[in-house]
C-alpha cells in the first residue's frame, strides 16, 4: 500500500500514514491506542472508488510523540494541518473509530468547511465521568513507569467479540503487538487528553451533514443502545449494527463494515 510521510513545521508535526486510491476523500482515524493499521480491512477496498488517507494520529504509529497532554482538539487541529498539506481543497467525509470519534467531534465543530460526512464507529458523545478520568490519569502515569504491556492486557478482552476471540486470535494479536509497540508517552498524552474532554451531546442535533454511524453488536464500551442514540440525536444520520463484532467491527467484521460504508457513500452521491 502507498505510504506517506511528511513533516508540517506549521503544526510541528512529522506524520506517517496511508494514502491510497482516487476519487473523493475519505479520512480513517485510528481509536486508542493504535496506528493505521486498524483499517488494513478498509483501505485497500475504500480505495477502489475514493482517495483514503489513514494517518498514525500524534502518538501513534510512527508520527511524532508529544509528552504531557494531547487534547482531542489538538488531534482534531493536526488532521486539518494534513489534510492541507495533502493539498485537499474538498471537504472530506471523515470517519473515526472510538477515539477517532472523540475527534470527530472537535473536527466538526472546529473545521466544519472541511467536513462533507461523518463515519462514526463504536465511540461516545458523554465526556467521561469523573471516575472514568481519574482512571485515565492513572493509566497514563501507570504506563510512563511500566511500559504499555498492562495496557495491552487489560483492553483486549474488551476490545473484542468472544467469536473474534475464537475464529480471528490473529487479529488480536495483531492489535496487542501494536499497542506493546507504542511508545509509552504517546499513550499517556492521548489517555489525559481523553480525560478532559468535553461532552458532545449538546452538538448532535446541530451536526448537518450525512452521518453513518456504527456499532459493533457485541461492543462492551460503546454499547449498541447509546450509539443508536446519538444516531437518533443526528438530524441525518442512519444507524448500522455490525453482527460478530465488539468494540473493534472494522477490524472484526472489515466486510460488514465496508458494506455499510459503501451504501452510505453511494446513496448519499446519488442525493447529491
Amino acid at each position: 500500500m502507498p505510504r506517506f510521510q511528511l513533516t508540517d513545521d506549521r503544526a510541528n508535526m512529522r506524520w506517517n500514514g496511508m494514502d491510497q486510491g482516487t476519487g473523493p476523500t475519505l479520512l480513517l482515524v485510528h481509536g486508542f491506542p493504535l496506528d493505521h493499521t486498524m483499517w488494513v480491512g478498509q483501505i485497500e477496498e475504500l480505495a477502489e472508488t475514493h482517495r483514503v488517507i489513514a494517518p498514525d494520529l500524534r502518538g501513534f504509529g510512527a508520527s511524532t510523540v508529544t509528552a504531557g497532554t494531547v487534547t482531542m482538539e489538538q488531534m482534531a487541529d493536526d488532521l486539518a494541518c494534513l489534510l492541507d498539506a495533502l493539498e485537499m481543497r474538498d471537504p472530506v467525509t471523515f470517519c473515526g473509530l472510538s477515539m477517532g470519534g472523540y475527534i470527530a467531534w472537535q473536527f466538526f465543530q472546529r473545521h466544519r468547511a472541511k467536513v462533507a460526512r461523518l463515519i462514526l464507529c463504536d465511540t461516545r458523545a458523554e465526556a467521561d465521568t469523573d471516575q472514568a478520568a481519574a482512571i485515565r490519569r492513572e493509566t497514563a502515569e501507570r504506563v510512563v513507569a511500566e511500559g504499555p504491556g498492562f495496557v495491552a492486557d487489560a483492553m483486549i478482552d474488551k476490545l473484542f467479540a468472544p467469536s473474534t476471540h475464537s475464529e480471528h486470535p490473529e487479529r488480536i494479536q495483531a492489535t496487542r503487538d501494536t499497542i506493546l509497540n507504542t511508545v509509552p508517552d504517546g499513550i499517556a498524552a492521548a489517555a489525559r487528553g481523553m480525560a478532559q474532554r468535553s461532552d458532545a451531546t449538546k452538538m448532535l442535533p446541530e451536526i448537518d451533514v450525512p452521518t453513518l454511524v456504527v456499532c459493533g453488536r457485541h461492543d462492551a464500551i460503546s454499547t449498541v443502545d447509546e450509539m443508536r442514540q446519538i444516531a437518533d440525536a443526528i438530524p441525518a444520520a442512519r444507524f448500522v449494527e455490525i453482527s460478530a463484532a465488539g468494540h473493534m467491527a472494522p477490524l472484526e467484521n472489515p466486510d460488514e463494515v465496508n458494506r455499510a460504508i459503501r451504501s452510505f457513500l453511494d446513496a448519499d452521491k446519488a442525493r447529491s
